[in-house]
């Protein structure tokens, strides 16, 4: 049973010579309406294994039972197989987590169940996922419900959608009308969503850095720490993103979001952001940081702190600018929660972890999915990263893990992508074991890519593990996927800073790239043998085609760079504009159109090389093969 996703603490098997296949057709009993919606739920899942199950509130004649358990703890359930099955569960939310499991058992014993008892509950109590929903990517509302259905089935119960600009904020139409935003209408049908499946839906709205979206139009550039830009981490010129925490008007800015996206959550927490603040001390709070260091950045959260519970909410901010400053971690609020958020295998949890306990402040650990900048995911960074969170969080205290997944870039990895990190982390945040782990791509092919030909899950392991061919690992991405970006000017210097970043060279010897490519080939051809029965089937070969197709003319566009002749540039032009129209394709099928152009508008430099090389093969020999329509 090694394919069920988040594993139970306990699996007692009495019997395993005798099994129960559940009926075709029975009765689900419940003791009262209060597990309603369970039982609804548990007969949905059952009617797609081709079950018919009716719901009554007496216990004669039914098959499978869900009721309570006297004293048992929140989240906590029992699961017993016999001639009938019984669900008791702490509260509503213990007894939808063992409806959860049995849906999996079912799937994953076609045969029938051996007579058993699951004894089981979460070693963390809060397990939450944060999508990034403001760099290009919207999701539709129907893609944020089958969202919170994969997740709520994997026994999470929070969900933070990040939030920068993509709320129709009330006069800041400017800011937001290009980017098909959340209306309050989607929060409010999302949130009653979310709360019959024990998902917390928690606001997430940055509220110092990342607001360039905001600074760079001139109604509000006037409020950034750094009007006229700055030069980021990577050495390029960036726009306006942080505000100046010393004007007072930022503040009355910040608040005045808050005012009209607060009222459409039921949360009584909410994660006000605050993470890479990138001028901050390098503009106009210059001499104030030179004079009083992490007191300005301080002074910012305990102002936003003071609004926060002002409303009755508990305050969450990014933890990585406080950190910097460890001597007034203690002077923190004890009723704020710190975001401890790192995404490779190598990053301190430990270390930082220990540092809030000791000063007893509340905190979360934030590993990543390894999704973005990558295009098809890093699978083993994933795992690395997420089992050193839980083992660390664990040890030290936190109070819950929120797993990120970001959409760095113009979010151009596809949803699936995320599932390896999504299910790992679920497994963790319940297990916070090492040695309780599932059969990782059994349970993905079973639970959620429901492949019948036991592909898919592999198929998508092997691309997730493209990314160490070239190297360097950790770098927050993939060169692959990054080299898209790359212009013949600059691809060596970033190149470099990546290198320096993972402390060892990428292998982008022509040699090494045409393997690539060939290794890609082969495994995307195993894509046609998959045999999904989800709805979906199609869109998900078509996304994890094209992302890995995108990832090959990465590799492709290495090749060029280094004057390999492998491939004409009519020829790159005509694959990247089929791609291009691939992933618009794609992307609409999930995603709202707002933010489509600005992610694609990032292919433009290499299409830019491309159509010039053409025009000037064209110019020198104009019946030559570059020069014939």
């Amino acid at each position: 049973m090694q394919y069920l996703i988040p594993l139970p603490n306990a699996i007692t098997l009495a019997d395993t010579s005798t099994r129960y296949p559940a009926p075709l057709e029975g009765a689900i009993s419940i003791p009262d309406p209060s597990l309603l919606f369970e039982a609804q739920w548990l007969q949905r899942a059952l009617a797609q294994t081709g079950r018919t199950y009716t719901i009554q509130l007496s216990q004669a004649g039914a098959h499978i039972h869900l009721g309570y358990a006297d004293g048992a703890g929140s989240q906590s359930y029992t699961l017993t197989v016999d001639e009938d099955i019984v669900i008791r569960g702490g509260d509503a939310a213990g007894v939808f987590y063992g409806c959860c499991t049995l849906r999996q058992l079912v799937l994953g014993e076609p045969d029938g169940l051996p007579v058993m008892t699951i004894e089981d509950a979460p070693a963390y109590a809060h397990r939450g996922y944060m999508l990034d929903i403001s760099r290009d990517r919207v999701p539709t509302l129907e893609m944020l419900y089958q969202l919170v259905d994969e997740l709520s089935a994997l026994k999470y119960n929070q969900l933070q959608l990040y939030i920068e600009h993509t709320f129709e904020f009330p006069g800041h139409r400017v800011a937001w009308q290009h980017a098909s935003p959340l209306t309050g209408e989607d929060v409010l049908l999302l949130d009653a969503y979310c709360k019959q499946r024990h998902v917390e839906l928690t606001p997430n709205q940055n509220s110092l850095g990342h607001m360039e979206r905001f600074l760079k139009h001139e109604p509000y550039r006037w409020m950034a720490e750094s009007p006229q830009g700055f030069e980021g981490p990577d050495g390029a010129w960036r726009g306006p993103s942080t505000l100046n925490p010393l004007l007072p008007d930022s503040l009355t800015f910040v608040r005045g979001l808050y005012d009209s996206l607060l009222p459409y959550y039921s949360s009584t927490q909410f994660n006000v952001g605050c993470d890479e603040p990138w001028e901050l001390g390098r503009g106009k709070s210059k001499d104030a940081v030179a004079e009083r260091g992490g007191r300005v950045y301080l002074d910012w959260i305990l102002a936003l702190h003071k609004d926060v519970t002002g409303r009755g909410r508990t305050m969450m901010f990014w933890g990585d600018i406080i950190l910097h400053y460890p001597e007034l971690v203690p002077e923190l609020p004890k009723d704020v929660i710190v975001m401890e958020w790192g995404y490779e295998a190598s990053h301190p949890f430990d270390e930082n972890c220990a540092k809030y306990a000791a000063a007893g402040v509340p905190f979360y650990v934030c590993p990543g999915v390894s999704s973005w900048n990558s295009l098809v995911g890093r699978s083993r960074e994933a795992k690395g990263n997420i089992t050193r969170a839980a083992l660390d969080g664990k040890k030290h205290g936190a109070v819950g893990l929120l797993v990120t997944d970001w959409g760095d870039r113009g979010h151009f990895q596809p949803w699936p992508v995320s599932y390896i990190g999504m299910a790992y982390a679920a497994a963790m945040a319940w297990s916070a074991s090492e040695e309780r782990q599932p059969a990782l791509n059994a349970g993905l092919d079973i639970h959620v890519y429901h492949d019948s030909a036991r592909e898919m899950a592999a198929i998508a392991d092997d691309l997730a593990s493209v990314y160490l061919k070239v190297g360097p690992a950790q770098i927050n991405g993939q060169v692959l996927a990054y080299a898209l970006e790359w212009t013949p000017e600059n691809f060596r210097a970033k190149l470099k800073r990546f290198e320096a970043w993972g402390g060892h060279e990428a292998d982008i010897t022509p040699d090494n790239l045409r393997a690539v490519i060939q290794l890609i080939d082969s495994i995307t051809a195993r894509i046609d043998r998959t045999r999904m029965s989800r709805p979906d089937a199609a869109l998900i070969r078509a996304e994890w085609t094209t992302a890995a197709h995108l990832l090959r003319h990465g590799a492709k566009w290495l090749l060029y760079l280094q004057g390999e002749t492998d491939n004409a540039p009519a020829d790159l032009l005509a694959e990247i504009d089929s791609l291009i129209m691939q992933q618009r394709q794609n992307w609409l099928a999930r995603s709202r159109p707002g933010g489509l152009d600005d992610s694609i508008r990032r292919l433009e430099p290499l299409r830019a090389v491309y159509a010039e090389a053409i025009k000037k093969a064209s110019a020198i020999d104009p019946l030559g093969p570059a020069g014939m329509d």
